[in-house]
């Protein structure tokens, strides 16, 4: 297939294996295991002496197409499909060290992820610290002569922070530890930290690729050297698999990608700017605009904005509630990256489980609110938030 292809012909056509029926839609190989015709194609095939599947955990057909399409989109050389994004997340970083090793982490995490490095990691003694990732210098600082991986989101959840990849990678290279990053805010199509300097990239599949609330997955993308020492057998014996159903449905997102994203970025623009006019509104935070505290890095390193905007209300947790409550189009959901816009409290959901102090180093207030922007038509997403803002007090 051809290597030139664009982003959207890539996620039409990218990696697709036709059985002998020569169907037009992608086949689901609903199977768990793979014959052979004899003995000796088993004994070959276990080697590695030929190519196939053995065992739908390690991998199938319909897997196979999806890792391909990511690979090609990302440009990645090889990648495996994880039951969900937090799956991704935890093999990424988890299968390449060992007790004694150390992460440094940006604290601008999504809770689960920060649970992971924070809590998960220790309890087998690797250690983590923490750094506001905005900054090189803090963490060039927190480098110790056992830190081995370098791990970050960005733009982050849920204040959109940015941090500077490249920058990031650099010193990473500088001492030999792998850059994870992980890149669901900005989409695949609007950044590409591999190009970037970074080594491992990992989605939550569940967001924007699938993009219509309908299955988790997760994806893991390097290059192949990395996936082969690292990934590979603890991808095979812990069991993290993506169910070829759920690779299936992805694989139909996938192809839709660029459209929807299109228009949940367009719609998230014009909703930061009418957030920001509002009264009732503090501070609005959204890549695409020049206020942004990091535009010279969006400048740099993004090539879209994002379909997601944070925003603090004036009147704190009880002025979040009213707005949200009367919404109609707009639904109440910690999901993201969804064709429906939603909308949720970080400091009573997705983040409720840090302590205060930790929420008010990432800058989540009781009244920050994190949007999600989706297809429908823009107009009606604005006159649905002018309509609830008249419930919260300016």
């Amino acid at each position: 297939m051809s290597k030139n292809w664009r982003p959207a012909t890539q996620l039409v056509h990218g990696g697709t294996t036709r059985s002998q029926h020569g169907e037009t839609s992608e086949a689901i190989f609903l199977t768990q295991g793979f014959v052979y015709e004899t003995s000796e194609a088993a004994e070959a095939r276990f080697k590695g002496e030929t190519e196939g599947f053995i065992y739908a955990r390690y991998g199938s057909p319909t897997n196979d197409m999806f890792e391909k399409r990511m690979c090609m989109l990302e440009g990645a050389e090889d990648a495996r499909a994880t039951a969900s994004g937090m799956a991704a997340v935890s093999a990424a970083i988890l299968c390449q060290l060992k007790a004694g090793d150390h992460i440094v982490a940006a604290r601008a995490l999504f809770g689960s992820c920060r649970w992971v490095v924070e809590t998960l990691a220790p309890k087998y003694g690797i250690e983590c610290t923490l750094v506001d990732g905005r900054d090189l210098q803090n963490w060039e600082k927190a480098i110790q002569k056992n830190t081995k991986v370098f791990f970050l989101e960005s733009p982050t959840n849920p204040t959109l922070e940015v941090i500077d990849i490249a920058g990031v990678a650099k010193l990473a290279n500088q001492i030999g530890a792998k850059v994870v990053v992980d890149n669901v805010f900005a989409t695949p199509l609007f950044q590409k930290p591999l190009e970037l300097g970074a080594h491992i990239v990992v989605y939550s599949a569940t967001k924007h690729i699938d993009g219509q609330g309908r299955c988790l997955g997760g994806v893991v993308l390097s290059d192949k050297e990395w996936i082969n020492e690292n990934l590979h057998d603890y991808f095979r014996h812990t069991g993290p698999a993506m169910s070829p159903f759920n690779a299936w449905t992805l694989l139909k997102g996938i192809e839709t990608l660029p459209l929807r994203v299109r228009q949940q970025t367009e719609t998230a623009r014009r909703v930061a700017d009418f957030l920001a006019e509002q009264p009732q509104v503090a501070k609005v935070i959204y890549p695409g605009r020049k206020d942004h505290p990091q535009a010279d890095i969006i400048a740099k390193q993004m090539t879209g904005g994002s379909t997601l905007v944070a925003f603090e209300l004036k009147g704190g947790k009880d002025a979040a509630f009213a707005l949200q409550n009367a919404l109609e189009i707009i639904r109440i959901s910690n999901n993201l990256g969804d064709s429906k816009s939603l909308i949720t409290h970080p400091a009573t959901t997705t983040h409720k489980n840090l302590t205060d102090e930790a929420r008010e180093e990432l800058g989540i207030s009781a009244g920050t609110v994190r949007f999600s922007a989706g297809i429908e038509d823009s107009e009606d997403v604005i006159e649905d938030f002018a309509r609830a803002l008249k419930a919260v007090k300016a």
